[in-house]
Formats: C-alpha cells, sequence, structure tokens
C-alpha cells in the first residue's frame, strides 16, 4: 500500500510511479558539495546511494484527498513506456497501479498540479484523468524553450483543446488548507502546494529540493536549476518561513521528512 500522511482531514498519499538511477555521476549534478555534506546526506538518506555511488531516485506523486471527496494529485510521474522522459527515466511507471492500490479512480482526480514541466513531472498529465483541470504557471509557459521540444504538441495542446488546462500566476488557494506556492527557480514558473491544518503543516515541494544535501545546506545549487540563485531564494524563505513542517518530495529516499526548528 502506498504511504499516507494526515494533515487535519486530508490524507497525502505520496504514489511511486518508478525508480531508477541518475543518469549522471552524482557529483556532476552538486559540483560545489563536501565530501563531509555526501556523508552526512548518505547517513540521513541511505536509500538515495547505490552500492556503486550513484544517486537513486524514487519518481513521486502525490494525492490530497478529504474523505471521499475529490482528489487533487501533484504532478505526473514519467509516464508509460513512449513518455517523453523515455531517454533518460525509467518508464514506463506504475502509477495507474499505484493510484488504484490507494482506492483512487483517476476519473476522481479534478485538478493535476504540474509543479513544472520537466519530462519526469508530467508522464501521465492529460487522458489518464479526463475530469481534470491540469494546473501550470503562467512563467513556466512563457519559458517552452526550456523543455522538451515535443511538450506542446504532445501535452499543452491537447489539454488546451480539452478545456483541461489552467494558467495561474503566482500564489492560488486551490481547496480549504491547500495552496500553490510560487517557488520559482529549479524553472521559471515552478510552484510547490502547501497543505496546512491550524499549525500543521505539509509542503509537497516538487523539485524545490532534489536532494538530502538541499537540507543540510539550501543554498546549495543543483546542475540542473534553470537560475540556482533564485531557487536557493525560494527554498531558503519557504524552510525558514514554514518550519516546522513535513516535506513531500518525489526523489528523496522516504517520501515524508519531517523538519524541526
Amino acid at each position: 500500500m502506498p504511504l499516507t500522511h494526515t494533515v487535519g482531514s486530508i490524507t497525502v498519499t505520496a504514489l511511486v510511479d518508478g525508480a531508477g538511477p541518475f543518469f549522471q555521476p552524482r557529483a556532476e549534478a552538486f559540483p560545489d558539495a563536501t565530501a563531509e555534506q555526501w556523508r552526512e546526506a548518505d547517513r540521513r538518506d541511505p536509500d538515495t546511494v547505490t552500492p556503486d555511488g550513484r544517486w537513486w531516485l524514487p519518481f513521486r506523486a502525490f494525492a490530497l484527498r478529504t474523505g471521499d471527496g475529490p482528489v487533487t494529485l501533484v504532478d505526473a510521474g514519467i509516464g508509460p513506456a513512449d513518455a517523453l522522459a523515455a531517454s533518460w527515466a525509467p518508464v514506463p511507471g506504475r502509477l495507474p497501479a499505484e493510484l488504484a492500490a490507494a482506492g483512487i479512480d483517476p476519473a476522481d482526480v479534478r485538478t493535476v498540479v504540474l509543479t513544472h514541466l520537466h519530462t519526469d513531472h508530467v508522464g501521465w498529465a492529460g487522458p489518464l484523468f479526463p475530469n481534470a483541470d491540469h494546473l501550470v504557471q503562467r512563467a513556466e509557459l512563457a519559458a517552452l524553450e526550456l523543455f522538451h521540444p515535443e511538450l506542446p504538441a504532445r501535452l499543452l495542446g491537447p489539454l488546451r483543446a480539452a478545456g483541461q488546462l489552467r494558467v495561474v500566476d503566482g500564489d492560488t488557494t486551490l481547496t480549504p488548507g491547500v495552496r500553490v506556492l510560487s517557488t520559482p527557480g529549479h524553472t521559471p514558473g515552478h510552484q510547490s502546494v502547501l497543505v496546512e491544518a491550524g499549525d500543521d503543516r505539509l509542503l509537497v515541494t516538487g523539485d524545490l529540493l532534489v536532494h538530502t544535501l538541499q537540507l543540510l545546506d539550501p543554498t546549495l545549487a543543483y546542475a540542473h536549476e534553470e537560475d540556482a540563485a533564485t531557487a536557493a531564494t525560494s527554498r531558503t524563505n519557504l524552510l525558514d518561513t514554514l518550519t516546522p513542517l513535513t516535506l513531500a518530495t518525489p526523489h528523496l529516499g522516504t517520501p515524508f521528512t519531517p523538519l524541526h526548528r
């Protein structure tokens, strides 16, 4: 069964679409990380390093639901065998089976929040969720030249034609207790999702942070951030402002990571 975390009346379910090694040596992905930081990150998150020292990534989406109500899905995984991520990620993904195991009918998904348009986050978007709006920041759509060249024809055009593309600008309230937060840097229109009930908070990060190294040092740059300085600012500001909270992450070894002051 997929792992869950509850915030007030909202159940957050971690859905693993797949897992596999990163396509380049991890030291190239974080060229400024020190040996001491690598040792501490591996101690805290041993499931993301292989015996031969490669970076092992899970690829997750997260479902938010109150009771048996409509579902908000954050990210859409790596996708089927012919997905746009096929050249580098471990397709085919298993998100439909993960949804079934969690008791979620794709027809009950009413919103798919795409944290950003990298191929490992949009793989199942579209036809699998016929009743869902797909929510993207306007700044992300304005930067399409940064993404897979087939993205407009394969995903965005069909969503527009079906009336399923919802474009937002900045922070946006989705449902009671659930807000989209603008967290640019990894991509120009990157967004994360905050779930709140009183003092209880959970942040579905997207790629706001991708490795435990960035919890040790939120200013540490990741080689595949479009704007490393802006990404570091987004990370630092949110962690400083929201902690204590639980992080729900696509790529860390465990999906739910509590943070304390």
